[in-house]
């Protein structure tokens, strides 16, 4: 569904992503993880075609993002990990301000707003101006928007930032329900709990490389880490272990 062929952003001599390929099917969630100045998020706004690659393509389904965005960007829903929402609509308005970009108006979508309001909790808060609206309200908001044209996958960098434990889990549910029916989401995030315990495979990009993929059995095998947790592997691939020590020598 998603696939990334010889992907590459650079920023002046600064090569951001390095010529990564990447399959995600249809019917999976696939963490995609890295740390800080990793790759990750200029990857994930690729995809979602707010930057344009340097070199290589991108595919959403038989879409070619490059050649035919508009085709490509209706099969995606993008949540990114910072929301911005326009303060001086009510969240219905800015649903069916999404909901229109998309082509897409009238009685259906007015009932998939209302579905999705109530499904995150914020029915009562529809005809209520955003700049009301709590932090995590705001990512329940733009969650609901990714959603508001029944994409068939879904980007998500940070997906939990903000919300409470019931959002968060409601999310997970959310996101699993849609994967089971078909759908696709490739989502980065920083807690590798939550990684480990949702994602079916798992990436690991480092400056730029991606340099382990499969599932966490397959990392191990990889790693010869046996039965080691993300984290584990995580800090074994990325330099982190490094770090670990530092602190294991500071707390001596």
């Amino acid at each position: 569904m998603i696939r990334l062929e010889r992907l590459t952003k650079t920023f002046g001599k600064f090569v951001a992503v390095n010529a990564i390929e990447l399959h995600v099917p249809r019917g999976e969630l696939f963490g995609f993880l890295g740390p800080n100045g990793a790759g990750k998020t200029t990857t994930l706004r690729m995809i979602a075609g707010i930057l344009r690659p340097t070199e290589g393509r991108i595919w959403l389904g038989g879409d070619d993002l490059i050649a035919d965005p508009m085709s490509a960007k209706r099969r995606l829903g993008f949540i990114p990990d910072r929301p911005f929402v326009y303060e001086k609509l009510t969240g219905a308005e800015f649903l069916r301000f999404v909901a229109g970009l998309f082509g897409q108006d009238g009685k259906v979508v007015e009932r998939r707003i209302d579905e999705l309001l109530d499904l995150f909790e914020l029915s009562v808060w529809k005809d209520e101006l955003v700049e009301a609206y709590s932090h995590g309200m705001r990512q329940k908001l733009i969650i609901s928007s990714a959603l508001i044209h029944k994409p068939e996958c879904i980007v998500v960098d940070e997906p939990m930032v903000g919300l409470d434990p019931r959002g968060a889990r409601l999310l997970k549910n959310i996101f699993r329900a849609f994967v089971e029916r078909g759908g696709t989401v490739l989502m980065s995030t920083h807690t590798l709990e939550v990684a480990q315990a949702m994602c079916d495979r798992i990436a690991i990009i480092q400056e730029g490389h991606i340099v382990a993929r499969g599932t966490i059995d397959e990392l191990r095998q990889q790693t010869a880490a046996g039965d080691a947790s993300l984290e584990e592997l995580f800090l074994k691939l990325t330099g982190g272990e490094a770090v670990r020590e530092l602190a294991a020598i500071l707390q001596d």
